[in-house]
């Protein structure tokens, strides 16, 4: 899958203590959300060309950390990925890796040579911010989720390294020397991002995941469908105070109060419209 020798700093997937993997306490749901989570972050090559571009008179530190986040979030979808080929000895990460490459394409490669899709160089980081935001909680959600203790491990390293990825593009937002952006516009960048996660990227992931080649004749990609399943799988995974904590760093992004009023109506917010697209409204939900 992946050199070694990218792994400059941190952990390595074989820091993982595989010996203790437990297949009866793999569940086939969870086990769907692992693949797709590992296509994505294995994905991350694309993001690091595009930020190097609009980060590139920046500085070496920057474009040093933009790489370097790459590395590790290669390496998240490479440990994922050999999760799932453990639990599911028919799945093998390079191979629907690739037909996942073929069927989607980010939208910001069509952009023009160093522009941002964010419209500056804060914007970048703030939707940054807005991603490290879920996918921390999201790990740290699975960690919770699973009882199978690899899984677990691994859920947990993640979610740490997501963490450290916040603190980096936060810090890096506020190091760039441009003007202060308004906190319409804040909201405005960080309310766009969080809808993208309804593009082709997630639910196209999702569908890879859950049919192999040999069924895609049979089984046709229809986004709609396969993003809601995908949010009906992200729902079994969430718990409330997950997507508290999600809201509360993305606050503090755009310079709101993370425990602030308007941060708490936020979180209920964002919890009933990940409902509403899994179609589970009126259904409900474990609060813990």
């Amino acid at each position: 899958m992946l050199d070694s020798k990218v792994y400059k700093q941190g952990w390595h997937p074989d820091d993982i203590d595989w010996a203790r993997f437990d297949p009866s306490k793999v569940a086939p749901w969870m086990l769907t959300a692992i693949k797709a989570a590992a296509l994505v972050e294995f994905n991350a090559p694309d993001y690091v060309t595009y930020l190097k571009r609009v980060f590139k008179d920046g500085g070496p530190e920057i474009l040093s950390d933009i790489e370097q986040w790459g590395r590790e979030e290669s390496r998240h979808g490479a440990t994922l990925g050999r999760w799932a080929e453990l639990a599911d000895p028919s799945f093998k990460l390079d191979e629907t890796f690739a037909r996942f490459r073929k069927g989607y394409r980010p939208a910001h490669f069509d952009k023009p040579e160093d522009a941002s899709v964010r419209g500056s160089r804060r914007g970048e980081m703030i939707a940054r911010c807005v991603v490290e935001s879920g996918t921390s909680s999201y790990y740290t959600a699975i960690k919770d989720a699973t009882d199978e203790p690899v899984l677990r491990e691994i859920a947990g390293r993640i979610a740490a390294d997501e963490f450290r990825h916040y603190k980096l593009f936060y810090e890096t937002l506020h190091k760039q020397n441009e003007p202060e952006l308004s906190s319409l516009t804040k909201l405005r960048i960080a309310a766009g991002r969080m809808s993208e996660s309804d593009d082709d990227e997630l639910a196209y992931a999702y569908y890879c995941a859950a049919v192999p080649a040999e069924q895609e004749a049979s089984k046709p990609y229809v986004r709609a469908a396969y993003a809601k399943a995908g949010y009906k799988t992200t729902l079994r995974i969430f718990r409330r105070r997950h997507i508290a904590k999600l809201t509360q760093m993305v606050a503090k992004a755009v310079g709101a109060d993370p425990h602030g009023r308007i941060t708490r109506l936020a979180e209920g917010l964002v919890w009933r419209m990940l409902r509403l697209r899994a179609g589970l409204a009126g259904v409900r939900a474990g609060a813990a």
